[in-house]
């Protein structure tokens, strides 16, 4: 009995939506061979039960793809004597090594601040950094300087007005997935949010594998280091041999 109290406590705080999001993508496998140069992912879907009453506000769609995450050393420079030195760094205990969101509308207007912080979906929410050392007062400007460098790499992108949403029930978009992927298991959410609640969430997943000659130097690199590092001397002195003997050719 005790059991079943406990069970309906906990059901109770759980939301409860009326729109449910039925969703697929054209590509749920990416593979990554030696002449990958990127990908475009449509993802599409539907809103099942969406209410069209006149008084409600209209349905938002806002998609988040994340790459699998890590700790990061973000380091200062500064210019000493005409010289780049590093000086002041933090660690960031997780960051996506690849985050894509994208809106209907802008962000802020289709997620509340408190919905962000509940589901961590903007940018800066996706980062998680603690523990900064106490002499350094600006921790925040670390965090801006990662997602500002890995925005110039394509690596974080804000897709805002992006997701087209027909209807209130139909919805798609398309995000590009640029060629410096990461490998590893990439969680797709999808959020459907009205007056910048949440009113409904699913979640899917996107695999990144490197596969043929780029998967067997990975492993090779990995598994057994001492034969790579043998492998890759003998191929360096055998190409810097072959340009050699190709030169003396050239003279004759």
């Amino acid at each position: 009995m005790r059991a079943l109290v406990i069970i309906c406590a906990l059901l109770a705080g759980l939301p409860v939506w009326a729109e449910q999001v039925v969703a697929d993508m054209s590509l749920r496998d990416v593979e990554i061979t030696a002449n990958f140069d990127g990908s475009d992912i449509l993802i599409y879907g539907a809103i099942k039960g969406a209410r069209e009453e006149e008084n409600l506000a209209p349905l938002e769609v806002v998609i988040a793809i994340s790459g699998p995450q890590g700790p990061i050393t973000v380091r200062r420079k500064e210019k000493h004597f005409g010289i780049w030195v590093n000086t002041d760094a933090i660690k960031v205990d997780r960051a996506p090594s690849f985050y894509a969101v994208a809106s209907s509308g802008a962000l802020e207007d289709t997620l509340t601040y408190t919905e962000d912080l509940r589901y961590q979906v903007s940018i800066p929410r996706a980062i998680y950094a603690v523990g900064t050392p106490a002499e350094i007062e600006d921790p925040e400007s670390f965090t801006e300087a990662l997602i500002r460098i890995r925005k110039g790499q394509n690596l974080y992108q804000q897709l805002d007005n992006t997701v087209e949403v027909q209807q209130q029930s139909l919805f798609s978009t398309t995000i590009d997935l640029p060629a410096n992927l990461v490998e590893g298991v990439y969680p797709t959410r999808i959020f459907i949010t009205r007056e910048g609640e949440v009113v409904g969430k699913l979640t899917t997943f996107i695999d990144v594998r490197k596969v043929g000659l780029e998967r067997w130097i990975y492993d090779l690199a990995h598994d057994r280091p001492l034969i790579y590092g043998v492998l890759s001397l003998t191929i360096a002195i055998a190409a810097g041999w072959l340009a050699s003997a190709f030169f003396r050719f050239l003279r004759f």
